[in-house]
C-alpha cells in the first residue's frame, strides 16, 4: 500500500497513528507529497481528482480516500479488537466522535489556509474568526459531552481528536485550547503518551 503524505497534515497523522496502534506501519509505503491547494501535486490527482491528502492506492491499484475510508479500510486488516465497533449504538457514538474529530481539523486547517497562504489584502477575518469559533465549539462540547467516549483505549474517535489536538499544539501555540477545559487536557496528556502519538509527531 502506498499513502500520499505531508508530514503537517493532521489527517495523515490520523491515518498513521490507526496503522501503528494495529501494527501495519511495515506495510504502509510513505510517499511524500505536494499539499498546496493552490498547487496540487499532479501525481495525486491521478489517482484522486481533488488531489487531497491523504490518499492511498492499494496494491490491486484501487484508491481510497480520505482519512475516515482510510481508516475504515485499515482496521480491516487485523486481527485484534477494532477501532470502530462492528454495530449498535455504540458504533454510531464512536462515528460521531470522529466526525467531530475531523470538523476540528477541517476548520483548523481552512483557517490555516486563510491565514498563512491567502495574501493579507485578501483575508477576510470574519471568517477565520468562524472557522476558530467552530473549533472552540467542538473543544467546549468534548469537554462537557465526550470524555467518556474518549475513554481510555483508543478507538476511531478518538483518534481523530488526539489527531485535531496535536494539531493545535503544532500550529496555534498561542490558542491555549487547554485553559477552561481539565478533562479534555487529562485525557490528551494521557493519549500523548502513547507510542503511536509519539511516533507520528510532525516535525
Amino acid at each position: 500500500m502506498k499513502l500520499w503524505y505531508s508530514p503537517a497534515s493532521p489527517f495523515v497523522r490520523k491515518c498513521l497513528i490507526v496503522a501503528h496502534e494495529r501494527d501495519l506501519t511495515d506495510r504502509i509505503e510513505i510517499m511524500d507529497a505536494n499539499a498546496n491547494v493552490v498547487d496540487p501535486d499532479m501525481r495525486i490527482v491521478q489517482s484522486n481528482p481533488a488531489g487531497k491528502i491523504p490518499t492511498m492506492v492499494l496494491d490491486d491499484g484501487q484508491v481510497l480516500f480520505d482519512s475516515r475510508v482510510i481508516c475504515a479500510w485499515l482496521d480491516t486488516l487485523h486481527d485484534g479488537k477494532k477501532l470502530m465497533p462492528r454495530s449498535g449504538s455504540k458504533r454510531f457514538e464512536v462515528m460521531t466522535l470522529e466526525a467531530l474529530g475531523d470538523a476540528i481539523m477541517d476548520a483548523a486547517v481552512s483557517n490555516r489556509y486563510e491565514t498563512a497562504l491567502r495574501p493579507p489584502e485578501y483575508q477576510w477575518k470574519a471568517w477565520s474568526d468562524g472557522q476558530m469559533g467552530k473549533v472552540k465549539a467542538s473543544l467546549d462540547q468534548l469537554e462537557k459531552q465526550w470524555i467518556r467516549s474518549l475513554g481510555r483505549n483508543p478507538n476511531m474517535g478518538s483518534i481523530a481528536v488526539a489527531a485535531a489536538l496535536g494539531y493545535l499544539d503544532f500550529r496555534y501555540p498561542d490558542l491555549n485550547w487547554r485553559r477552561g477545559r481539565p478533562k479534555l487536557t487529562r485525557w490528551f496528556k494521557r493519549f500523548g503518551e502513547r507510542p503511536s502519538f509519539m511516533e507520528t509527531e510532525p516535525k
